[in-house]
């Protein structure tokens, strides 16, 4: 009977940890049941109740999290019986009592005074409409700003600084180039492994975000120890505050660094302390939540192995492309680039999280209304890992530039959309290179096999070299090719010419180079079976006196 019962406790013990860390573990489960007989425990699975699993999330979220409902009802809210349209206005006695309660309940240091008494006015009079915006999408927020806080022992006050950054607007930018829901700049980003590319962009995703705030500002109160100025060193940085400190004498209060502050810092921090009182008393001032949408434990995340756009979610599970924009801000171009190498994550609304999951394989394959395929993605992502940035060095001009990267210098023009060739010192020249200068010469360029390549419309040298695995200076030589002008119909070499014959035996085109002095007579001798009269023309040429050194004449061996 002990044995049964120590089983039992063990089963007991098995379903709780499942529960809590959702997974099962059948070899451990087997191991624990060779403590006991086989016949010790009647358990028939064909018995077993089963249900609709989607029925049980519904009942869960029911059970658990309909505790916890954003209520909007203002006929509720409103428990002072203000009428719609007042706004009301305390003493600063009142604020101030108000806002010393709450510094009560948080080490950071609250404090009252005119500054402050004026970002309440903002927040509570002239912002009302974007307050209330705010107050229902901290029902989506901050419980993740809150979790993520509690994990480090950090104040959970500090959720307020998201408001004072980005208004809780994920895909905020600023003149000054920070981005996200917590402001961060490329740089500071980078440190706190915040990852930024052509299609990604980890300032945009709230929670990695977050999670980077977090390690920033218990960083920054390590070095100062005061909440104030560890915010003012978030919002302006080190060397902001550390000068203002030295200016105030050395004293580490923020109050009293305060008059030497940037001038907006000194706006900062009187901000948070604003947003803390009217997010606190919202209610007293009439200001009431305006739903999201979404709270966020009706969404889920989902991970994502394979290249996904927006677009093919939308129209396979009929979501709304907001919804998907709003749950994943961090996917600028709404396609997630995902493959082997890397783990992208995907948030959902609950419901939909589960059918995708029912559903992946499908969901890769859909093709869109719209014609979005799994290769065009792949084309985008190639083209982007290929972008890069040329800063132009004196001396510089597109010519180099573009034989550097083998390219035209008309399509380096026209990728960055210029009209004349001048450049300057220190401009920044998009280019593609590597896979995507490739993959369009595969595309494009119907390759010959007999050494001879007939230009067609469009096409460019290095497209060309590209195609023919050469180098563009090996096309120049085989050629007599100056620059990267080529025309329509050309025929130029893409291996080594037969030495002193015009041509293959078939008599393809090449080009010959001018020299000085040389006459069109001393030129059809040097090739067999060519004539004065066909070169001239072959090439249009009616006084053999204008003959030019460097000039590129067509010869055509063997044609009449």
């Amino acid at each position: 009977m002990k044995r049964k019962i120590g089983f039992l406790l063990v089963l007991l013990i098995a379903i709780a940890a499942g529960s809590a860390n959702a997974q099962y573990n059948p070899e451990w489960f087997l191991m624990e049941a060779d403590l006991v007989k086989s016949d010790s425990l009647d358990f028939n699975v064909k018995n077993a109740d089963t249900v609709d699993v989607d029925k049980l999330d519904s009942l869960a979220d029911k059970k658990i999290w309909g505790r916890k409902q954003l209520n909007t009802d203002t006929s509720e809210l409103n428990v002072y019986n203000f009428s719609k349209d007042t706004v009301p206005a305390y003493p600063d006695s009142v604020r101030q009592k108000r806002i010393k309660q709450l510094d009560t309940q948080t080490p950071i240091n609250l404090t009252y005074n005119r500054v402050v008494g004026n970002y309440i006015d903002l927040y509570a009079k002239k912002k009302r409409d974007l307050t209330s915006r705010m107050l229902g999408l901290a029902h989506y927020y901050f419980p993740m700003f809150e979790e993520e806080l509690d994990k480090r022992g950090l104040p959970l006050e500090l959720k307020y600084l998201a408001i004072v950054e980005s208004a809780l607007n994920p895909r905020a930018g600023s003149h000054a180039g920070a981005k996200g829901i917590w402001q961060f700049m490329y740089r500071t980003g980078k440190v706190y492994d915040l990852n930024v590319n052509s299609f990604v962009d980890d300032r945009y995703d709230p929670r990695r975000a977050t999670v980077a705030a977090c390690e920033h500002l218990r960083d920054l109160y390590e070095i100062y120890g005061n909440w104030a100025l560890a915010m003012a060193a978030y919002n302006s940085g080190t060397g902001n505050v550390n000068r203002a400190i030295r200016y105030a004498g050395g004293v580490k209060s923020y109050w009293a660094v305060w008059p030497f502050l940037p001038k907006e810092t000194r706006g900062y921090v009187p901000a948070f302390m604003a947003v803390t009182y009217v997010m606190n008393h919202a209610a007293e001032h009439n200001l009431y939540p305006v739903d999201p949408g979404y709270r966020l434990h009706e969404t889920d995340t989902v991970k994502v192995n394979d290249v996904l756009s927006f677009e093919q979610l939308a129209e396979k599970f009929d979501i709304d492309m907001e919804t998907l924009e709003f749950l994943n801000p961090r996917y600028k171009k709404g396609i997630i680039p995902a493959n082997d190498g890397n783990d992208y994550y995907l948030r959902l609304p609950y419901e939909y999280a589960s059918k995708f999951l029912q559903n992946e394989q499908e969901v890769y394959a859909y093709k869109t209304e719209r014609g979005i395929k799994k290769e065009k993605l792949l084309k985008e992502i190639e083209k982007a890992k290929s972008r890069r940035l040329h800063v132009v060095r004196r001396g510089e001009n597109l010519g180099l530039i573009a034989n550097k990267y083998h390219i035209s210098v008309s399509r380096l023009k026209a990728w960055n959309n210029m009209r004349s060739s001048r450049i300057y010192p220190g401009q920044k020249l998009v280019v593609y290179t590597r896979g995507y200068e490739s993959s369009t010469a595969s595309r494009s360029i119907n390759k010959s096999g007999d050494g001879v390549h007939r230009v067609r419309k469009g096409e460019t040298l290095g497209e060309i070299a590209n195609a023919y695995n050469v180098t563009v200076q090996k096309l120049r030589k085989w050629n007599n090719i100056r620059g990267n002008i080529i025309r329509a119909n050309e025929k130029i070499y893409v291996d080594k010419p037969p030495r002193n014959t015009a041509s293959s035996e078939n008599g393809e085109m090449i080009y010959y180079k001018v020299k000085s002095g040389d006459t069109l007579i001393e030129i059809a001798k040097k090739f067999d079976g060519v004539t004065v009269e066909q070169l001239k023309r072959l090439n249009e040429i009616y006084d053999s006196r204008r003959l030019k050194a460097g000039q590129r004449i067509k010869i055509n061996s063997g044609k009449s």
